[in-house]
């Protein structure tokens, strides 16, 4: 790090990355000391492992992705039945 990070700044760090806001982070923590990019990264990678090892249940669980399949099916089912409803009026 270029410069030290106050701890109010910190403890806004830390709670992003407890929300699942790495890329807010990342930013806040260039912000305060004017590093890089990439030690940004690195150091918010480094303090996100540490906080998951002291205290992982303060972190934001995550949500199960699905994917849209059902809803493809849905459309396409909605979209014959409307064809052949149009067909036999």
């Amino acid at each position: 790090m270029k410069n030290p990070i106050p701890e109010d700044r910190l403890s806004a760090i830390k709670q992003l990355l407890f929300q699942g806001r790495k890329i807010e982070a990342i930013k806040l923590h260039r912000n305060c000391t004017g590093a890089g990019l990439a030690e940004s990264k690195d150091a918010v990678d480094e303090l996100e492992k540490e906080l998951r090892e002291k205290s992982p249940e303060n972190f934001a669980p995550t949500t199960e992705r699905r994917g849209c399949l059902g809803l493809v099916v849905f459309l396409s089912a909605f979209g014959a039945l409307l064809c052949l409803w149009m067909i036999f009026q």
